[in-house]
């Protein structure tokens, strides 16, 4: 019996992994509940789960909830620390880092100084920090489990051979909404088209990175740190069907693929039942019928940002501080009507490329500068030259 912290349970993949949980209930138990406000549905999750305690990271539910709306003998607590507290139990296994953004890097953090498996879905953490989160686990000698869907095909992907013999790795995307809109079309896209994702069901904010691509940009620099590859041996296709969801291609010239319908339990599973696979929730490959599988090459000069990604991945130090930040605030301003959507990937190039850049930065440097990173972004117009952006705070 796995017992199982989940940071970030209301999002998507927090509700998908409650559902895996409920269908392997001789083998998974659910310890902690975290959220960050929503409490109408942590409250009704504590009702069917029955969680040890819940959690809500904005400490200004205080004011708002009230216990009589959870079950009897479930613990509510509130507050950032309380959240790690939570990551860090005694009585928790495997701690499911599901928290949206940068935000999401306190609890891993904690989970894996506190020597627990962490099953990551929390790219930021990766993007952010990806080096001194490796390195914490390796000291720790814990293990980092991916929950995204492509970083998890890989690692199934890798288990085919030993990495001295991988020759690269491909994650596919899905291309977005905007897969076939031509460069003029995408310059007047709203928001609500931003939001209308051909295949995947998700938060507002990663359904956005999916539409610019920033979403696979930023699974780029996930991938470099997570598998401790150059970026040079990483590369992106678009296969708009996500089916495939990625591959690995060894020396030799074999490739393996994983292949399942898109939807998020099994990589969840996975993460949470490794090394064992157990029958599950997750929906099944139905080949009785005619299935079209499709990969083109992804299009730099109508989706910049993922060249960003590439750039980021090779470069290392704060760079991946500043591109996450960067993007949270620019996403937040076009989904609120005051960026284009162009200018996402145009407002993160600047503050990038602006930036006083460090090889080797410690956590509080990375977390100074995201804070800097996200203020810069606010400031940010498209007449906006260099100059106009103040200095990186040392």
């Amino acid at each position: 019996m796995k017992r199982i912290a989940v940071l970030g349970s209301t999002g998507s993949i927090g509700t998908n992994c409650l559902e895996v949980a409920a269908a392997m209930p001789d083998r998974l138990t659910i310890d902690s509940l975290c959220a960050h406000s929503n409490w109408e549905l942590l409250s009704q999750q504590a009702k069917e789960v029955r969680p040890r305690r819940v959690i809500l990271a904005d400490e200004g539910m205080k004011q708002v909830v009230s216990r009589s709306d959870l079950p009897e003998g479930v613990g509510l607590e509130f507050g950032s620390d309380a959240v790690e507290a939570a990551a860090a139990s005694a009585d928790v296994d495997i701690v499911v880092s599901a928290i949206v953004g940068a935000a999401g890097l306190r609890g891993t953090w904690a989970a894996l100084e506190a020597g627990k498996t962490v099953a990551l879905a929390n790219k930021e953490s990766l993007v952010v920090a990806g080096p001194l989160v490796t390195d914490l686990a390796r000291r720790r000698g814990t293990t980092i489990l991916p929950v995204d869907s492509e970083h998890s095909a890989v690692f199934q992907a890798l288990q085919s051979g030993r990495r001295s013999e991988v020759r690269r790795v491909v994650l596919t995307a899905s291309g977005g909404p905007f897969r076939t809109w031509t460069r003029e079309r995408i310059e007047q896209a709203t928001p609500e088209q931003a939001l209308e994702h051909p295949t995947w069901s998700m938060g507002s904010k990663i359904t956005i990175d999916s539409a610019s691509m920033m979403n696979k940009a930023l699974e780029v620099i996930e991938a470099r740190w997570l598998f401790d590859l150059p970026a040079d041996q990483i590369e992106v296709v678009v296969h708009p069907q996500s089916i495939v969801h990625s591959f690995v291609e060894f020396v030799d010239g074999s490739v393996i693929a994983q292949l399942s319908p898109p939807d998020m339990k099994l990589p969840i599973q996975y993460a949470l039942t490794y090394p064992d696979r157990l029958n599950g929730p997750s929906p099944r490959l139905d080949l009785s019928e005619t299935l079209r599988l499709d990969f083109e090459p992804p299009d730099f000069d109508r989706f910049p940002a993922l060249s960003l990604g590439f750039e980021v991945a090779r470069q290392g130090g704060t760079c991946g501080a500043v591109l996450n930040a960067s993007n949270e605030a620019a996403v937040e301003r076009f989904l609120n009507g005051n960026l284009a959507f162009p200018d996402i990937a145009r407002v993160c190039r600047a503050v990038l490329e602006t930036h006083q850049f460090d090889p080797s930065p410690t956590l509080s440097d990375l977390l100074r500068i995201d804070q800097w990173a996200r203020k810069e972004t606010e400031r940010w117009t498209p007449s906006y030259s260099h100059s106009c952006l103040t200095s990186t705070p040392s």
